[in-house]
Formats: structure tokens, C-alpha cells, sequence
């Protein structure tokens, strides 16, 4: 299982990368695998106002549709357009290519709330 250490991690499996106010979004390798195909996208509006914890966007598989939350508070300045077209980009690169959206935060220090690599990797299920 690919877990960056570079990266912040909730425990709904979405990602976070923060250079300066720009926080980009995704779902992490956990949770494209438990997914599997994804067949259909649907992410925020540019410009939309989210909440940390909000509904932002929609992954749906063959197996299952699944909710994507806004990790951090802030205003949503860029979407990825190719993973809409191409969803399948999330599960061959989920921390690159298969960013979701990207927030201009409103508080950068929320990302401490966010657990890091190590946290996100104690909080998943044990392989079985």
C-alpha cells in the first residue's frame, strides 16, 4: 500500500498536499483498491465555498459509489478535468494524475487536524 509521508490523511481516506494556501485533494490508494474500477467522476464547482467535512465530489465504481469530503475549509480554485474524463487515473496514480480538486484553505494550521502518514496507516483495517 503506497502511503506518502509527505502528504496529510483523514479518516474517510482522502489525501492532502499544502504548498502555502493551495491544499490539492484526492482519494488515497486505499481507497481506489477497495473501490477497484472507477467508472464515473463528479467534483465540486470551481469557485464553490467548502467546509471541512463537507460533501465535495463523487467517485463511483463498479462496485460502489462512494463520497469524497473536503479535508479543509476553503474555496475551490481548480478541478481536475482529466480525471472526469478518465477516472481510471485515480486508480493508476491516485497521489499524482488522479488529484481531485484543489482549495485555496482559509486556515492552513487546520491541517493539523489531519492525521500523517504513520496515523493514516495505523487507522486502516489489518490486512486479513
Amino acid at each position: 500500500m503506497n502511503i506518502p509521508r509527505d502528504l496529510r490523511y483523514t479518516s474517510s481516506h482522502e489525501w492532502v498536499r499544502l504548498r502555502g494556501k493551495i491544499a490539492t485533494v484526492g482519494i488515497t490508494d486505499f481507497a481506489q483498491a477497495q473501490l477497484s474500477d472507477l467508472t464515473f467522476v463528479e467534483l465540486p464547482a470551481r469557485d464553490d465555498e467548502l467546509a471541512a467535512s463537507d460533501e465535495a465530489a463523487v467517485v463511483e465504481s463498479v462496485k460502489a459509489a462512494s463520497d469524497v469530503y473536503a479535508p479543509l475549509t476553503g474555496k475551490v480554485v481548480e478541478i481536475n478535468e482529466r480525471v472526469v474524463d478518465h477516472p481510471e487515473l485515480i486508480n493508476t496514480d491516485p497521489y499524482g494524475e488522479g488529484w481531485l480538486f484543489k482549495l485555496e484553505v482559509a486556515d492552513p494550521a487546520e491541517i493539523e487536524d489531519l492525521m500523517d502518514a504513520d496515523q493514516y496507516e495505523e487507522s486502516l483495517p489489518e490486512d486479513e
